[in-house]
Order: structure tokens, then C-alpha cells, then sequence
């Protein structure tokens, strides 16, 4: 009875919990107000705001009108969704929103006709959002995103799994709603990198694990789960920490930044959807915003010694002689090491090194077995596509010669990572398998 009597006052204060909602008032500061960063950068104070916030990647699909929605996205152990309509047309799109009603749907995710949106949408992250940022996203999309008429689509959950009633009581238990607070023992610069990888960027949404009720384990860097790497759609999310071998304990400041404007530094390259994350968002922030970022992310400690890097000339040496002797290393020489080279440091900044890369070392290997069957998505710069992307091996290489050549590289060089198993690299084939999938780019989080 006492677990009953707790279940119903959980469910009825969250079905009263928005009623009363209120738009939150924030005090304008460098940290959390992107006016002038948007001037900066040559946009306006609402697209810059969009820009951070990469609300292209979700609400666009390939061939469809900017933010008219309609792209297919997964919500775990449920089913598909698909992203709405946030042009400014009335009958379809947001147009008839109030700002509270925007700023509702922004905060706890709850729709001006009080539906509960499952956090596909991270509004999780975007809670953290001050009032001046809220209101220059709402404005620039009320007046200066061309209205769209388009119906949204309905979920492609059966109803007996559809708990979007439920999400009220999601929130209570593990959302919180209160906008970004300044910490007064970091600069400006932290604090700035703190708003917007915490809240705008909603970085966590992929790089921090999940927990049992598919919540964000960490939603800031005061949470030891916060940006430690996690599994999405056979890929892995790296980890951000300072950890020297599997994260970013060996990038500087200007490493981040290299990063986050090119997709690409001296240590690996943009993987899987951080191509468009790259693409759409961060190539467009303003130089302080870049360092802020970077700043942020370079102040993460360790989570473990992991020791040093240390370059071994080995398997250089071999494969310079034509000793194949090492399972994998005929295949590595034959098919990558025009762009790898035979020291796997590569061709910085065309082509990446594997040797010390945090990716190669990454303990979870789906975004090698990944990127190796079915190649990269193509980075952009302001001069245009980059074409040094990776090209697909599906084709060419079977599962025992990409698991051969995966585990070569792993422990080439002074690398150390674990062996890769025929069976992660035949299941990862059969899952993104165009012939045989129609769902392989429905994604969970961008």
C-alpha cells in the first residue's frame, strides 16, 4: 500500500506539474547571454542561438525545407519517432506558440496542446537555456525562419508502449529544470563553456552514459558520469575526460578549438554524427566561444592513470622490410597505409593518425568497425567540402580481414587496446546493411 500511495502522489504531481509553469527570468551575463557572440560572429542574436543549438540536424530531413521536421528518430525499447514542424506556420508548424508556450516545451518538454515529448528531444540540456537566449531563439524562429506548411508525423509506437503520459513523472524523477548557475570559483571564459557544452550544445545527450530509466547519468561536470563516453548507434560517443590514452588528456586548449572549427586536430578526426555537429554548429562559433568551449572541456581531470603514449617504430620497420609476419599487417599495408602511412601517424591535417589516436584506443570499438565497413560522413569548410573523408571497406574486406587489420592497428605503434572479435564486426555489418535495413539512419540523438 505504501508503494501504491507514493506511485499516485509521484503521478499526480507530475500531471500538475506544469500547469502553473512560469517563463524563467535570467539576469543577463558574458556566460549565458550570446548576443554579443552572435554580433561576433555575424549572425543574428536568434540563429546564432540555433547555430549552438544544431536545431538543424534534428528538424530537417535531407531533401525537406529548414526546420520543417519529419526526420525518423528512435526512442530505446519503444519505437520511432518523428521530429515536429518549429517553422512559424500556424496550422502545422509553431506559429499560433506563445513565448511561455515555447519556453515550456524548451524547459520540461511539454507542447502547447500539453503533450509530453519523449527527452529525443534534450530538452534536459536545453533547460539550462538563460531567458535572453530563450527569447532570441523563439524570435528568430517566429520571424525570420520562412513558415513551412507541413504536417508533423505520428509516432511508429504501438499504444500500449506510448508512456508519453508518463514522462511527468520522468521529469520528477531525474530532470532538472533550473537554468545554468555561475560558478564563482571559475573565469568567464569556464563559465561560458560550461553554458553552452551543458546546455545549448547538449554535448552530454551523447557523450555521457545512461542510466536504468534511459536518463543522462551526468548532466554537469559536478556528476563523475558527465561526458565519459557512451554507446549510440553502433558507434561510441568517445569520452571527453582527461584521460591520457582513451580521452583527451594529451589535447591543449588550441587542440579543442582546432576541433571544433575543422572537425579535425593533430590526434583523429570527426566521427559519425559529429560531422554534422561540426557542419551545422560549432564551425559557426566566435573565436571566444570556441576557446570557452575548449577551456571547458580541457579543465576535465582523468577518471584514470591510463600512463603515457609512448611511439613504438616496430611494426614501422617491419611493414618498411615487407614483413607481414603480423597477422593484419599485410591488409593494413595494402589497403591503408597510403593515407595512414606505414608509421600510422598519418597525414596531418589530411589524413589522421592512428598511432595514440583516442578513437583507436577507444575500449568500445564500434566506431572503428563502423567507420571501416561504411566510411565517414564528409566534413565542411568555409572553402567548402573537405575530401579527404574515409572511404567504405564493406565491399572489399570481409569480417575475419576488418576484425585482422582493426586488431593490427590497436596494438601497432605503441597502441594497446583490445583485440576486435569477428562477431562485433559481423553484427555491426548486418545492422547498417542498406540492402537489407531501411531503419539504419534512424538515430537516437544528434
Amino acid at each position: 500500500m505504501r508503494y501504491i500511495k507514493l506511485f499516485k502522489i509521484f503521478t499526480l504531481s507530475a500531471l500538475l506539474g506544469a500547469c502553473g509553469f512560469e517563463s524563467v527570468s535570467t539576469e543577463s551575463t558574458f556566460a549565458t547571454d550570446s548576443a554579443a557572440q552572435a554580433v561576433a560572429a555575424g549572425l543574428s542574436h536568434g540563429e546564432y542561438v540555433a547555430r549552438l543549438g544544431n536545431c538543424v540536424a534534428c528538424h530537417t530531413t535531407e531533401d525537406g525545407a529548414p526546420l520543417a521536421g519529419g526526420l525518423k528518430m528512435n526512442v530505446p525499447l519503444l519505437g520511432n519517432i518523428y521530429t515536429t514542424n518549429i517553422t512559424p506556420d500556424a496550422e502545422t508548424g509553431i506559429g499560433n506558440y506563445s513565448f511561455t508556450d515555447f519556453d515550456r516545451a524548451m524547459r520540461i518538454g511539454k507542447t502547447k496542446d500539453d503533450n509530453r515529448m519523449y527527452p529525443a528531444m534534450p530538452y534536459t540540456s536545453y533547460a539550462k537555456m538563460s531567458e535572453q537566449d530563450m527569447r532570441a531563439l523563439y524570435d528568430f524562429l517566429m520571424t525570420e525562419v520562412e513558415p513551412v506548411q507541413q504536417a508533423n508525423l505520428s509516432a511508429d509506437i504501438p499504444f500500449w508502449k506510448d508512456v508519453r503520459w508518463a514522462m511527468g513523472i520522468w521529469n520528477l524523477l531525474v530532470h532538472d529544470e533550473d537554468p545554468y548557475q555561475i560558478a564563482s570559483d571559475q573565469n568567464d571564459a569556464w563559465n561560458r563553456g560550461a553554458y553552452l557544452t551543458e546546455g545549448l550544445g547538449h554535448c552530454g545527450a551523447c557523450h555521457t552514459p545512461r542510466g536504468i530509466m534511459l536518463q543522462e547519468k551526468g548532466l554537469d561536470s559536478s556528476d563523475d558520469d558527465f561526458l565519459t563516453g557512451a554507446p549510440l548507434d553502433f558507434w561510441s560517443a568517445s569520452p571527453l575526460h582527461g584521460n591520457n590514452l582513451t580521452g583527451r588528456g594529451r589535447w591543449e586548449v588550441e587542440d579543442h578549438e582546432e576541433f571544433l572549427l575543422t572537425g579535425l586536430n593533430r590526434f583523429g578526426t570527426a566521427i559519425g554524427t559529429m560531422v554534422e555537429v561540426v557542419n551545422n554548429s560549432t564551425r559557426y562559433m566566435s573565436t571566444e566561444d570556441v576557446n570557452a568551449v575548449a577551456v571547458y572541456l580541457n579543465s576535465f581531470p582523468a577518471s584514470e592513470d591510463e600512463g603515457e603514449f609512448i611511439y613504438d617504430d616496430t611494426e614501422t620497420q617491419r611493414l618498411l622490410s615487407l614483413d607481414f609476419s603480423t597477422q593484419g599487417a599485410q591488409i593494413y599495408y595494402e589497403y591503408c597505409s597510403n593515407c595512414h602511412v606505414t608509421s600510422g601517424n598519418g597525414y596531418y591535417p589530411y589524413q589522421p593518425a592512428l598511432a595514440g589516436n583516442p578513437g583507436v584506443l577507444d575500449p568500445d570499438s564500434s566506431s572503428l568497425i563502423n567507420m571501416t565497413l561504411n566510411g565517414s560522413l564528409r566534413l565542411v569548410s568555409s572553402e567548402g567540402p573537405v575530401s579527404t573523408d574515409m572511404p567504405y571497406f564493406r565491399q572489399l574486406l570481409n569480417d575475419q580481414q576488418i576484425a585482422d587489420v582493426l586488431t593490427y592497428i590497436r596494438s601497432a605503434w605503441g597502441n594497446s587496446a583490445s583485440a576486435i572479435r569477428i562477431d562485433d564486426v559481423a553484427e555491426i555489418r548486418a545492422a547498417t546493411d542498406p540492402t537489407q535495413n531501411d531503419d539504419i539512419f534512424v538515430l537516437r540523438m544528434k
